[in-house]
C-alpha cells in the first residue's frame, strides 16, 4: 500500500512539475497558481486513462505506434484539462505543440528517474530494518 501511494504521489507530483515548468518556458502557457493542485490531478487521472487505453490498443493493433501513445496521451490529457477549466489555458497552435512535447518529455523523464530514487530508498529502508 505504501508502495502504491509513493506511486501515486510520483504521478501526481510530475504532472505538477511538468506542467509548472511548461508554464515558466511558455509565454501562452499559463497555469494559476491555486489551479495547479486541480488541474495536474485532472491531468494525471486523464493522462493515466487515455494512457492505458492507447498503450492497450497499440499493443494490440501495431507495436510500432507505441513510442507515440506518450505524446498522443500528453496532447488529449492538456486538451481535456483546459476544457474544464482548471486553471490552465494554452493559446496558439505552436504553444500547444510545444506544450505537448515538453510535457511529455517532462512526464517521462519524472516518472523514470523518481521511482529510482523514491522507491529504491524505500526498498533499502526495509532491507535495514528486517
Amino acid at each position: 500500500m505504501i508502495r502504491f501511494l509513493v506511486r501515486l504521489a510520483i504521478y501526481l507530483g510530475s504532472a505538477a512539475l511538468a506542467l509548472w515548468v511548461t508554464s515558466l518556458v511558455l509565454v501562452d502557457f499559463d497555469v494559476t497558481f491555486t489551479g495547479l493542485v486541480l488541474t495536474s490531478a485532472i491531468f494525471a487521472v486523464v493522462q493515466s486513462a487515455v494512457g492505458w487505453l492507447l498503450h492497450a490498443m497499440t499493443h494490440t493493433y501495431a507495436r510500432v505506434l507505441g513510442g507515440g501513445v506518450g505524446l498522443v496521451t500528453a496532447f488529449v490529457s492538456l486538451l481535456v484539462t483546459t476544457s474544464l477549466r482548471s486553471g490552465l489555458t494554452i493559446t496558439g497552435f505552436t504553444t500547444w505543440i510545444l506544450a505537448t512535447l515538453i510535457v511529455w518529455l517532462l512526464t517521462a523523464l519524472a516518472g523514470w528517474l523518481l521511482p529510482l530514487i523514491f522507491l529504491r530508498k524505500g526498498a533499502k529502508g526495509r532491507a535495514h530494518r528486517d
